[in-house]
C-alpha cells in the first residue's frame, strides 16, 4: 500500500482499506485519514446501524455509487465485524486507482 494512499492495486482490481463509522448523520465518503499504525484508510460513514450486516451493505452500496459501478463489484475481504475493513472493488486497476484519486483528491493538501 502506498503511503497516503489506502488503496493497493492487484491484477484484478483494488484492495480499499476502509475505517467505517456506523450509525452517522449522512453516508459519505470523508476522506483519507491515516490510523495510529501509519496506515491510511478511507474514512466513510453510514447512518446504517452496525447490526446483522446492514453498516457493511451501506459501506458496499456507497462505495459502489461513488465509483459508478454494480455492488456485485465490492466484495468486504476483512474486517466484518471491525471499524477498519478490506474491500476487494473488481476491475480495471487503472481506471478504479484514477476515480478513488479523483473522489479523494479534494481531501489531499
Amino acid at each position: 500500500m502506498d503511503r497516503g494512499r489506502p488503496w493497493t492495486v492487484r491484477k484484478d482490481g483494488l484492495a480499499l482499506a476502509v475505517r467505517l463509522t456506523p450509525k452517522s448523520s449522512r453516508d459519505e465518503i470523508v476522506g483519507i485519514e491515516a490510523l495510529a499504525d501509519g496506515r491510511a484508510v478511507l474514512k466513510v460513514r453510514v447512518r446504517a446501524l452496525p447490526e446483522a450486516g446492514a453498516a457493511n451493505e451501506a459501506l458496499i452500496r456507497l462505495l459502489a455509487k461513488s465509483l459508478g459501478l454494480a455492488p456485485s463489484n465490492l466484495h468486504l475481504e476483512s474486517g466484518g465485524t471491525s471499524r477498519v475493513k478490506s474491500v476487494h472493488i473488481a476491475g480495471a486497476p487503472v481506471a478504479l486507482e484514477a476515480k478513488l484519486a479523483e473522489l479523494t483528491s479534494q481531501d489531499q493538501g
